[in-house]
């Protein structure tokens, strides 16, 4: 008598769920909570081996493949995948030596902040440490440390990657260059990265922090802003952003259901020195709250004091080439205090610098040459949800005569294939295609930022 075929529940370690499961929803939960996840399948994978085992069974099935670890890039249902859930690899190794982290899927950036602060190394994450390392190295990586440091996916230097085919591979820049060029931009658009590893900077300490300024002080602030980045050097990396705060008791006093003017920096030098330079924009207006000092990088969360719980938003993302005075004023009167927009959020970001050069080791990341980064946010709840993608658009619309090419990637937002493409020019787009269908000529994968199939 024939033994029964051993199922896939037999061929993993971790968990597989079934769509109607009551763990799946615990399981699947994310950051952004405007999408529910509804997978045909769910494998939580422990290793390698689970994932390369859950993409064979799905290729054979003629079941595509979704991968989340925090749920911070969920944009979509994933509906009719088999979903592999790689919160349970989190390693992290950290070698002081050669200044390099290796960390499983599942690794959010709090945990290599904190395993490599002992030996005055800081990873270059991004705004938030609860963001998972992987997704955001792959669509490029902006953080705190950009200006100096360049992209997080400029410091990549090897990863292990389970392939269309359930191969476990190592890819780096010797052994596979131009699937390691692909990977370190193209995000999700070649297989499932099962283990990453990078390069750590000497950053200890910084002059960082936020100073909220009242909403009055909007046009002031923007334009001082607009100017004041020029004189900077690399060593400071800085944003700001138009916030309209819900009249929490979270939040302190002075912020609570107000219209602020968010200026966030980072300065890798001396107090004195950043204080120095920080003055101009200190003298701008009073500010509501002034939090900028010398802090260790594991404070680095305090600089843009990012949410932390989850939440439902649609956000759409641009990039801008200049921020002319004409620029500050169109999106003041789109997004500014005066105008009655249900937006959470609408941020620049301050590129150049490093970000403006290419890395040693040549990568996809799109956006280099762009001078800012906008992103407009807003809450996906009860009747906004059917509006907020047309109100975050038209921010994007209006600073449509200062825009760049598209996006940087993880801040495209919510878009389709074409768009995704649209990042890149004639030439890189045809090698990322060329990567993807080589790879994946079935379309197995289904990722959140998909390039055609």
């Amino acid at each position: 008598m024939n033994a029964p075929a051993p199922t896939l529940s037999d061929l993993v370690t971790g968990p597989v769920l079934e769509g109607d499961d009551p763990r799946v929803a615990a399981e699947v939960a994310g950051f952004n909570t405007a999408h529910t996840p509804r997978p045909a399948l769910v494998v939580g994978a422990t290793c390698a081996g689970d994932v390369a085992v859950a993409v064979r069974w799905a290729a054979a099935h003629g079941l595509r493949v979704s991968v989340q670890s925090t749920g911070h890039g969920l944009i979509s249902d994933l509906a009719g995948t088999v979903l592999v859930t790689t919160r349970r690899m989190s390693g992290v190794v950290v070698d002081p030596v050669s200044r390099s982290a290796r960390v499983g899927a599942g690794v959010r950036w709090a945990q290599v902040i904190e395993a490599a602060a002992p030996y005055g190394l800081a990873p270059l994450s991004g705004s938030s440490s609860a963001v998972g390392v992987v997704g955001y190295t792959l669509g490029g990586g902006l953080g705190p440390l950009a200006r100096r440091y360049g992209f997080a996916a400029d410091h990549v230097r090897s990863v292990q990657l389970v392939t269309a085919a359930g191969e476990v591979r190592h890819v780096d820049a010797i052994g596979d260059p131009e699937l390691f060029w692909a990977l370190r931009g193209g995000k999700g658009n070649f297989g499932i990265v099962t283990e990453i590893e990078f390069g750590l900077v000497p950053v200890a300490t910084l002059y960082g922090g936020g100073i909220f300024f009242p909403g009055a002080a909007a046009s002031d602030v923007l334009h001082a802003y607009r100017t004041w980045v020029d004189t900077l050097p690399e060593e400071t990396t800085t944003s700001i952003a138009l916030l309209r705060l819900p009249p929490l008791p979270t939040l302190p006093e002075p912020l609570r259901g107000q219209f602020v003017v968010h200026l966030r920096v980072a300065h890798l030098g001396s107090a004195d020195e950043g204080a120095a330079l920080l003055a101009p924009m200190r003298a701008v207006a009073a500010p509501l709250m002034d939090l900028v000092a010398e802090m260790p990088y594991a404070a680095v969360d305090s600089i843009h004091m990012d949410p932390t719980d989850p939440m439902p938003t649609w956000d759409r993302g641009a990039t801008l080439r200049a921020l002319p005075a004409e620029a500050v004023d169109a999106l003041l009167a789109v997004a500014g205090p005066d105008v009655q927009v249900p937006l959470i959020m609408v941020e620049l970001r301050h590129l150049g610098g490093a970000v403006a050069r290419p890395p040693r080791v040549p990568g996809a990341v799109a956006g280099r040459d762009a001078a800012f980064s906008l992103l407009a946010l807003g809450p996906m709840a009860g009747p906004l949800a059917e509006t907020m993608p047309a109100i975050t658009q038209a921010v994007i619309d209006r600073m449509a005569p200062w825009a760049g090419r598209g996006a940087l990637l993880n801040f495209l937002g919510q878009a389709g294939p074409d768009r995704v493409a649209a990042l890149w020019d004639d030439a890189d787009r045809a090698r990322l295609l060329a990567v993807r269908r080589a790879l994946d000529p079935g379309s197995v994968f289904s990722p959140g930022h998909a390039l055609p199939r």
